[in-house]
């Protein structure tokens, strides 16, 4: 795993084998981000990355400049390894948060540009952050919500549904206000 681009391009992260996450590929994140990065300047936008996993996501933000991030993760290995990451990089502006995911959007009370979520491809009910980020109103104006799944889902008639990405196995469905 590595950061594709930003002060920290090239760098590579290496989790420990008791990491039970299953990062975004480097050829999924790579064309992501260069969707993402035509329509946001980096510098400028606040994240939340949902089921952060090994953190490779909110590296790949903070690398690229992003004001603020706050990574979510459950599992206490992969929170201590994402904020252990995030201080070994420098990265001041990434700030890993121990939670459950769907606990944490019902209390959260702040507004970001892009949120970011790659549950457990078999997390039964992980859909149900999407309807929880449009009720919360967790996304800024022009916001968008990115959506990580396997290609049984489909999300094309929701009503925030903007357009789905498909790279690899990877699929990723974009959400906006």
């Amino acid at each position: 795993m590595r950061i594709i681009s930003g002060q920290h391009k090239g760098r590579t992260i290496l989790p420990p084998k008791n990491l039970r996450a299953r990062p975004t590929t480097d050829f999924a994140k790579e064309n992501l981000f260069n969707v993402l990065g035509n329509r946001f300047d980096f510098e400028e936008i606040d994240v939340l990355d949902l089921f952060s996993g090994t953190g490779s996501i909110s590296y790949e933000f903070a690398s690229r400049g992003a004001q603020n991030i706050i990574s979510v993760e459950i599992n206490t290995i992969h929170h201590h390894f994402i904020r252990q990451t995030a201080q070994q990089f420098g990265f001041k502006n990434l700030h890993a948060v121990k939670a459950n995911v769907f606990l944490y959007l019902k209390s959260c009370d702040k507004q970001f540009d892009i949120i970011f979520s790659d549950a457990p491809y078999d997390l039964e009910g992980a859909d149900q952050v999407i309807d929880l980020v449009f009720s919360r109103s967790l996304l800024k104006p022009g916001g968008l919500l990115v959506f990580e799944h396997s290609k049984r889902y489909d999300f094309s008639r929701h009503t925030n549904f903007e357009e789905s990405r498909s790279y690899g196995s990877v699929q990723f469905s974009f959400f906006k206000n």
